[in-house]
């Protein structure tokens, strides 16, 4: 079967794909939110409230909406990303990597011998892909790496050469830290905005993605206008908390 991620189906046609981060943990929340036509869900064990079980039914319920579950890992721990892919993850998102060779043990979890290190035990990924030969269960799953760290900003350059990796996914909070740089308005710093067009022109010259962790619809069409290809919409806690707000701010006149 395979061709079953809508990410690399649009990257294919060269179309950005649009997302939510997911720190609620709760499958009711992406069974809402994908029903609206998002490409993608990244579900956020880093951050968010979300433990392995609840991992499963996100993921379940992404896949089930026709949208592309991915999942940014605690952090780079090979069995934390094979743990992912094997409940039928489609992409992992691998925080804080400073280095090409953080990248490259990265990638070596997402592929299965001779190419990378991944041991064999896709429990749901499978029935997920539809097949269970190796090359479509890894030819599915996109590695991501995320440049937020002095050192990655650094070696941004190398860390995109790194074979196998598909793209780069800034943090720009983190990013904004590893600047100097206070986080109110941190995206409007100058030296922030030449930090986001390194690591773009790093990922292009690559010939791979270039991901943004936007926080509204405005901010990913913008960075869309720049060639990035993965945006994210926002996070739903944040969203749910804006909304509330906003509702109740109307009641009280």
């Amino acid at each position: 079967m395979a061709d079953v991620n809508r990410i690399k189906r649009a990257w294919a046609s060269d179309r950005p794909v649009l997302g939510l981060w997911c720190g609620i943990a709760d499958p009711f929340v992406i069974e809402q939110a994908v029903a609206l036509g998002l490409d993608y869900v990244c579900i956020d064990q880093q951050h968010g409230l979300v433990d392995y079980s609840a991992t499963v039914a996100m993921i379940r319920a992404a896949g089930a909406g026709g949208c592309s579950p991915v999942v940014r890992v605690a952090s780079n721990e090979p069995w934390l990303l094979m743990h992912a892919l094997d409940a039928g993850a489609l992409g992992v998102v691998i925080p804080m990597v400073d280095d090409p060779a953080q990248a490259a043990r990265a990638v070596a979890a997402c592929r299965f011998p001779p190419e990378g290190k991944r041991s064999w035990g896709p429990i749901r990924a499978a029935a997920v892909v539809g097949s269970s030969d190796p090359g479509p269960l890894a030819g599915e799953v996109l590695c991501i790496a995320q440049i937020e760290t002095a050192a990655g900003l650094d070696n941004v350059e190398e860390i995109a050469a790194t074979p196998g990796l598909d793209a780069l996914y800034i943090g720009p909070a983190d990013l904004a830290l590893a600047l100097g740089l206070p986080l109110a308005g941190a995206v409007d710093d100058p030296r922030h905005a030449a930090a986001v067009e390194r690591i773009l022109r790093a990922a292009q010259a690559a010939g791979i993605r270039a991901g943004m962790h936007a926080l509204s619809g405005e901010q990913a069409r913008r960075y869309a206008a720049m060639g990035f290809s993965m945006l994210n919409l926002g996070i739903d806690y944040q969203l749910l908390t804006a909304a509330v707000r906003a509702e109740l701010d109307a009641a009280r006149g």
